[in-house]
């Protein structure tokens, strides 16, 4: 009998635990990327009573519970922040404390600090690629992402620029002969735009058009001569000279007033094989135009993309990536340790973490712009709270009701 009151004691103890671990589930309710926890219990040893083997088994009560983190997938919402990450699927966000340990969260509220470093909402520092001359290297090890702040763009200079246009094929040589005009800005190696025109004009030769490529006087020291040629159709309106592998024309350019570099723009009248020019019987006219020249130009917004892209938009419309998060795959997430702020730290049980890049090797998706809430289910805390409730009330009857009984046991003595 007086084996009751410690067994009833360590139930106290133990749904006090449990009651602790209820509670903080709730506690966490709206804390993003928590993971609810869950308690185990399980019996103690039992005693064997009398002669018999085992007739008579009474047990010890019950042992310290074990908490269980249960990493179930929880709700995506969209959310407002640029740089906000939901993760779907398994895997962990690889974070340093400010000692320099490696811990891993669900938590994807990210922010930039005055120095551009990528970090949590409590100041741990994300790991993943920073880009390095414009390229993002994941084969690198990883390390502390550094966006750019306020960072201005440099220039790049023209090099290629193109027309997907058709000449009319019923144009006629003339007099006068008929003539298409159009123009493209390009940019110099200090992010100065000038404009390179290209004049047409039908020749007297069945298929052909000749060119002429100019360049403002205005903006050079000495006129630049114009590079002059023939396109050549064959019948069915395709461009055959200059061919695909042969030289194409190309505009040099010295000396311009602002001291900016010289420059060398090549025509690209092929978009591999296929011509980008044409000779069919419509208007002439010009259908798209590019090239790979740019100003320089202001960032405007650091944002997340998804798969854990870090996109840089500047002031041009350019999108760069200048960074990549990383992602931690473990085998028995589990077995990892809460260190508070959304953190887990591995434990002597863990499996050691495979870091990679999002959606690879069993790790989940990032998506950007979105937040994963927590896994706490409101309403089977409040049935696990109110179980837990009517288990202590019970065995803390048990234990009046055993010192009723040694009282009526010593009792007996008088």
């Amino acid at each position: 009998m007086f084996t009751s009151f410690s067994t009833a004691l360590s139930a106290l103890g133990a749904l006090s635990t449990a009651v602790d671990v209820v509670g903080n589930n709730l506690a966490n309710l709206n804390t993003p990327g928590f993971k609810s926890s869950l308690v185990a219990f399980h019996d103690l040893v039992t005693q064997s009573l009398g002669a018999g083997l085992g007739e008579t088994q009474v047990g010890f009560g019950v042992g310290r519970p074990i908490t269980i983190r249960q990493f179930s997938q929880g709700a995506i919402q969209s959310s407002p922040g640029p740089l906000d990450a939901a993760i779907q699927g398994d895997g962990f966000l690889v974070v340093r404390d400010r000692l320099g340990a490696l811990l891993y969260t669900r938590g994807g509220h990210l922010q930039v600090d005055k120095a551009g470093n990528l970090l949590t909402s409590t100041g741990e520092r994300v790991q993943g690629w920073t880009s390095i001359g414009g390229v993002v290297d994941t084969n690198r090890a990883i390390g502390d992402i550094i966006v750019p702040v306020g960072a201005l763009k440099a220039p790049l200079a023209t090099t290629n620029y193109s027309f997907d246009l058709n000449l009319n094929a019923a144009a006629t040589a003339g007099p006068p002969p008929s003539q298409f005009s159009t123009s493209i800005e390009v940019f110099d190696s200090l992010g100065q735009s000038h404009l390179v025109t290209v004049n047409f004009t039908k020749n007297a030769t069945a298929g052909q058009w000749d060119y002429s490529i100019s360049f403002p006087s205005s903006d050079v020291t000495s006129p630049i001569t114009p590079v002059t040629g023939t396109l050549t159709f064959d019948n069915q309106g395709r461009l055959t000279d200059p061919p695909v592998a042969g030289p194409l024309p190309a505009l040099t350019v010295s000396g311009l007033v602002n001291g900016a570099a010289d420059m060398t723009m090549t025509w690209q009248l092929y978009n591999g094989t296929t011509a980008r020019v044409t000779q069919f019987a419509q208007p002439s006219a010009v259908s798209a135009n590019s090239q790979d020249g740019s100003p320089a130009a202001q960032l405007i917004r650091v944002g997340l993309d998804d798969g854990g892209k870090i996109l840089a938009q500047y002031s041009d419309g350019q999108q760069i990536a200048v960074g990549q998060l990383s992602m931690a795959a473990i085998r028995n997430p589990e077995s990892l340790v809460a260190v508070g702020n959304n953190n887990f730290q591995l434990s002597a049980r863990s499996a050691l973490p495979a870091i990679g890049i999002p959606g690879t090797g069993g790790r989940g998706t990032i998506l950007g712009g979105a937040i994963e809430f927590s896994t706490v289910d409101i309403a089977r805390e409040f049935t696990n709270l109110i179980v837990l409730q009517r288990g202590y009330q019970a065995n803390a009857r048990v234990v009046t009701t055993v010192d009723e009984l040694s009282q009526e046991t010593i009792n007996l003595k008088r």
